[in-house]
């Protein structure tokens, strides 16, 4: 029984921290949204022959990485701590 109860603390804790506000996802979203659009016109520009192709790495590498802090600012919204 003990074993039963801790478990269903522990899920109940879990599931409170897994929540997060409509702000939040908003952002997220808006966030991968625009990491999106940047890889889009990286291999568009890659394909037209206008960049190289280290170059087009370079721009996805860099909107992900702003994807990733944007992110990392909408979980600190609910005060979640970014993985």
């Amino acid at each position: 029984m003990k074993k039963i109860t801790i478990a269903a603390v522990a899920a109940l804790g879990l599931s409170l921290a897994a929540c997060d506000s409509a702000a939040e996802n908003n952002a997220e979203a808006a966030a991968e949204a625009t990491d999106e659009a940047v890889e889009d016109q990286a291999d568009a520009m890659e394909d037209a022959g206008a960049i190289t192709d280290t170059q087009e790495d370079a721009m996805k590498d860099a909107g992900e990485a702003q994807k990733d802090a944007a992110e990392d600012a909408a979980d600190e919204m609910d005060g979640n701590v970014p993985s």
